[in-house]
């Protein structure tokens, strides 16, 4: 798919139509192994089709680090000055300060290449796309731990949600984050605001919650939850918050990557098994574990139909977190 071709200091690479320059190949991003930019840039062209699946169309804030992972992290939502005619944006509007954005909008593997030579590691894309900003089409199940809950822990809590996901009728496409939980994905149609998709998911986060007490929480501050349990994240939800795509590298020495998995293989792996080393020979063998996410759409009345009863009973409302 591409070639390379070096004009020191920089090297092109061909990506599609489209020629990338990359700056600094050679610079050292990752330094538990040694990976440099050129191969950060590589990387996600060993996995083309699975990133762009995850970021087609929506709006990308960046993670930049342009000294590598070990420098400073730049959190970039604006694409800057300069940026070729061909790298797609989308308007983003951010109410709270009358602002806007006009941020990356992935439709072809070389934007996602132009976006290393920008030194982004990690992508971050909304769960709503181009046409429709303010309607979600992915509501996000984020299994994050606790600082002394173990891997374990997150295993047996993404079981418990695959079987509730099941009794539903919807379909989970689970990833590791990269880092110590686990991510599941699910289609929705765009038929409701952030508002209504977040309170789908804490209805879904409190049945979790209810199945598997011992070891899941709901409860809103991070200072009174258990730090032995893992915090089913139904903020992620929320307007503007974002995590980390399938198939992002993430920002740390290591050069972990949040991968996307099938359920047989959750007891069995590390989210240290997978980095910009290991996914590229895994790509090419399985191909995109998220293929098909966009064939399996669940409405979330039904969650919906759960909020309502939740919050008759008694269940707190927690506030809308700050975008």
């Amino acid at each position: 798919m591409a070639s390379s071709r070096s004009s020191s200091p920089a090297t092109e690479l061909e990506v599609g139509p489209y020629a990338v320059r990359i700056s600094n190949p050679d610079r050292v991003y990752f330094p538990a192994r040694g990976e440099t930019k050129l191969d950060l840039a590589n990387y996600y062209l060993s996995v083309a089709d699975g990133i762009v699946n995850a970021l087609r169309e929506r709006p990308c804030m960046l993670h930049r680090f342009p000294t590598g992972v070990s420098g400073e992290k730049v959190h970039q939502k604006r694409i800057p000055h300069g940026a070729p005619p061909w790298v797609e944006t989308v308007r983003v509007e951010f109410p709270r300060y009358n602002r806007h954005a006009y941020e990356l909008c992935v439709t072809d593997p070389a934007q996602v290449i132009w976006a290393v030579q920008m030194s982004t590691v990690e992508f971050h894309p909304w769960n709503s796309r181009r046409a429709d900003t303010e309607q979600p089409d992915e509501w996000r199940i984020d299994l994050d731990p606790m600082p002394d809950c173990d891997f374990d822990t997150v295993r047996a809590v993404a079981h418990v949600a695959h079987e509730v996901l099941d009794e539903l009728g919807a379909t989970g496409w689970p990833k590791t984050s990269g880092g110590s939980g686990m991510h599941i994905y699910v289609r929705i149609p765009p038929d409701h605001g952030f508002s209504e998709v977040r309170r789908a998911a804490l209805a879904f986060a409190r049945e979790v919650e209810r199945r598997t007490p011992e070891r899941a929480t709901t409860t809103w501050w991070r200072k009174d939850r258990d730090p032995a349990k893992l915090f089913i994240d139904y903020n992620q939800n929320a307007r503007d918050h974002t995590i980390a795509a399938a198939y992002s590298v993430r920002g740390n020495p290591e050069g972990t990557v949040s991968a996307p998995l099938r359920w047989d293989e959750i007891d069995d792996a590390l989210p240290a098994d997978f980095t910009i080393a290991t996914m590229p020979s895994r790509f090419a063998e399985l191909g995109d574990l998220h293929d098909g996410i966009d064939d399996a759409v669940f409405a979330i009345d039904e969650l919906l139909d759960w909020a309502d009863r939740d919050e008759r009973d008694g269940a707190e409302t927690p506030p809308e977190p700050e975008s």
